[in-house]
């Protein structure tokens, strides 16, 4: 994960020159027909009773205000307003949703009510499996989708916490001509155009293209880098009661990547200056990634109100990862033997660095869908049933990695002529997936008050992985099969107000590493995570609500014995981690005031364990409270302009297992101004911030990763302008 050639390519870098070319593109394009404005959704965070849809609760069409979870629906128009350009910028508008090892250059990371979601088996596009372990583009989604709690009732195999669903764009009914350019310190430019138009008889056939280039120069140092998207998707509406769906698109990103600050000896350092880049040597490389997806959906209305629907996707993958990585370091001191600090840095800010580089990785991820919906009656009783078969299957191939010592460095970011290690010293794991999963819905609605869900889903994984060492390929194959019930019961004690209270499992699947030193090896392990919750939400024309508490337990895993010699090692279930916690939000509109709030109280710990030094214990890089706040005043003086504000606080996040250490709390404002004018005819949308307004210093987040402590700086004061253009 490195640098870029040396000759920044500043097509445009100030902005100034930023908004000369956004007007001159402005009145160029104005002179064309005018277009009717693509209606968006309402650009809010779900919870309540004019909440929409979302596939990720996996119960279809039904509002969300309707159904037993909690989720929250993200809006292309909101990211747009609080300059969100990938996924872990929307951590700003959830208490629930955090972050988990996000830093510059890589893929995103999230955590739900204290988990880190997985991120090759807890992401969904439109409803299918893939594989997160990339840069996925926002510039062509409609919306994103974040199920918060256990998901096993959604997905075969998942992490606890939650899931992610993008939702791609699609051909609009009216013609959409839309353009948009943005500048954000020091010099990123963003330029993108969105185009939906529909054609022949009777309007049958519709296409909607999107397409973004970017030039990457964010504040951190040494990290330029550039990123394009262009994606296609259509639509044949074959009769009023089919739908055929097809989409394409593909993506490229390359920048350095930014390793983490850690403990400096036992201590935890005061935050550093968030420009630094300990990724700096004049041997360092970018992280390229490159993503190829693709979907075909075909839909039909059937006799009764059924439907039915068949999905296909596939996505590939290929990145090349590489840094200039820091890892632990040794201290002379104290003589004679010194110190090696495994997880940390030394007192003084040394930290040994190793050139780790793996090129050619291949990651594909193919799923089809089939399922079935409707509705029947036993009696008085009205079932929304669905039922569905989800095949998919993985196939991930990596070739030799290098991960070798080059040298000694600093965390002031001084020592940038450390010598390049490049040869590949190490092989890596080729692995491979296929799963049957077999799912089962039903919605019993007694009255037009109480409701009971039921789902079950059932799912058969076989996984395979050998080493690309022809000498010593260590493979394991294994079979599992498993259910993962749902079951919930809701009712409406008054109109607008609902009471519910759910129970389900989630099941992930783990193995014992086929290594010497584990006398168990091929062992493998079901860990079913549990969750209850009981939520309420409710809603009148001027304020939604909604609050829920959970308890959520996950099997952990542990390695127990020396485990540095032959058959030393055992690796087997140690305790659980349980994370209790009550999450609550509202949305109050008020003549010219919106206001948004969200907050999250939450208990997680590690218990029964038999290691004394972590049972009991905070698991790492999790806050108990969150606040998350955003107000939105439209001004009567000028119409068209609307002031917005975030704020958002987190309390202290341990560092270390033993909970010995710790980051304090911390607080950010954001502030940011809407104007939305028209303009020959065409409507203009001007959008402009700064982020961490009092450009605030502190440790974002700790994530213990790879066996080592990290710490990351929050982000320093940004300016941010753009201009949007429907023509």
């Amino acid at each position: 994960m490195a640098r870029l050639h040396r000759h920044t390519r500043h097509f445009i870098a100030r902005t100034p020159l930023a908004l000369a070319i956004a007007l001159a593109f402005t009145q160029a394009q104005a002179q064309q027909a005018t277009a009717p404005v693509e209606t968006q959704l309402a650009p809010v965070v779900v919870q309540g009773r004019a909440a929409p849809s979302a596939s990720v609760s996996g119960w279809g069409d039904v509002p969300l205000s309707l159904t037993p979870i909690q989720a929250s629906v993200f809006g292309a128009e909101q990211a747009k307003d609080r300059g969100a350009q990938r996924l872990s910028d929307l951590t700003g508008f959830d208490a629930a949703i955090s972050d988990a090892y996000n830093t510059e250059g890589y893929w995103d990371y999230l955590t739900v009510r204290g988990f880190v979601i997985d991120n090759r088996f807890n992401y969904r596009r439109d409803g299918l499996p893939i594989n997160a372990e990339t840069s996925i583009p926002l510039d062509n989604k409609a919306q994103i989708e974040v199920l918060k709690g256990t998901s096993g009732m959604q997905a075969g195999t998942s992490a606890p916490g939650g899931l992610v669903n993008f939702v791609v764009k699609r051909p609009t009914d009216a013609p959409l001509r839309r353009a948009s350019l943005e500048w954000r310190e020091t010099g990123s430019v963003t330029g993108a155009i969105d185009l939906s138009q529909r054609f022949g008889d009777g309007e049958a056939f519709g296409v909607r293209v999107n397409a973004a280039a970017a030039h990457l120069d964010p504040k951190v140092r040494e990290t330029s880098g550039s990123r394009h998207l262009l994606a296609v998707a259509g639509d044949w509406r074959i009769g009023p009661d089919t739908l055929l769906e097809a989409e394409i698109e593909t993506s490229h990103r390359s920048q350095p990547s930014v390793p983490g600050f850690s403990l400096l000896g036992n201590a935890v350092p005061a935050p550093v200056d968030p420009r630094i880049n300990l990724n700096n040597q004049a041997w360092s490389q970018p992280v390229v990634l490159d993503g190829t997806t693709a979907s075909l959906r075909w839909q039909r209305k059937l006799a009764g109100g059924w439907k039915f629907v068949a999905h296909a996707a596939t996505q590939q993958l290929t990145s090349d990862d590489r840094i200039a990585f820091p890892f632990g370091c040794f201290d002379p001191n104290p003589a004679p033997n010194g110190t090696y600090y495994a997880d940390r840095y030394c007192p003084n800010g040394n930290f040994d660095l190793y050139d780790f580089r793996s090129d050619g990785e291949r990651r594909r991820s193919d799923a089809l869908d089939l399922n079935l919906s409707g509705r029947l009656h036993t009696g008085a009783i009205e079932h929304a049933v669905s039922a569905g078969i989800l095949s998919s299957r993985v196939k991930n191939r990596f070739g030799r990695q290098t991960f070798a010592f080059s040298g000694i460095s600093n965390v002031d970011g001084s020592i940038t002529d450390l010598p390049a290690n490049p040869a590949p010293n190490d092989f890596n794991t080729n692995r491979d997936e296929r799963s049957t999963e077999l799912s089962l819905r039903d919605a019993m609605r007694f009255d037009e008050r109480s409701t009971l869900w039921l789902g079950l889903r059932h799912t058969r994984l076989q996984r395979a992985s050998e080493r690309n060492d022809p000498t010593d390929p260590r493979a394991t194959d294994y079979v599992q099969s498993f259910t993962t019930p749902f079951v919930a019961a809701s009712h409406a004690w008054a109109p607008g107000q609902l009471v519910y209270a759910s129970w389900g499992r989630g099941v992930e699947s783990d193995v014992a590493p086929n290594r010497a030193r584990f006398s168990n090896a091929g062992e493998t392990f079901t860990q079913t995570s549990r969750q209850i919750e009981f939520g309420l939400r409710g809603g009148t024309d001027a304020v939604e609500w909604n609050a829920a508490l959970f308890d959520i337990r996950r099997p952990r895993l542990g390695d127990f014995g020396s485990c540095d010699i032959d058959a030393s090692c055992v690796r087997r279930p140690d305790g659980e981690q349980r994370h209790r916690g009550l999450e609550a939000g509202a949305t109050l509109s008020l003549d010219a005031w919106t206001l948004r709030a969200s907050a999250q109280w939450l208990r997680a710990r590690v218990q029964g364990s038999s290691d004394p030094a972590v049972d009991g214990k905070q698991p790492t890089n999790v806050p108990a409270r969150t606040l998350k706040l955003q107000a939105d005043h439209r001004l009567a003086a000028l119409p068209g302009l609307t002031l917005q504000g975030a704020f958002v606080a987190e309390s202290h996040r341990q560092v270390l297992p033993d909970n010995s250490a710790q980051i304090p709390g911390w607080a950010r404002v954001d502030l940011g101004a809407r104007l939305d004018t028209r303009w020959a005819g065409s409507a203009v949308t001007w959008r402009a911030g700064v982020d961490n307004v009092a450009d605030r210093r502190a440790w974002r987040e700790s994530p213990y990763q790879f066996g080592h402590a990290y710490l990351f700086p929050l982000e320093p004061r940004t300016f941010r302008v753009s201009v949007q253009a429907d023509l």
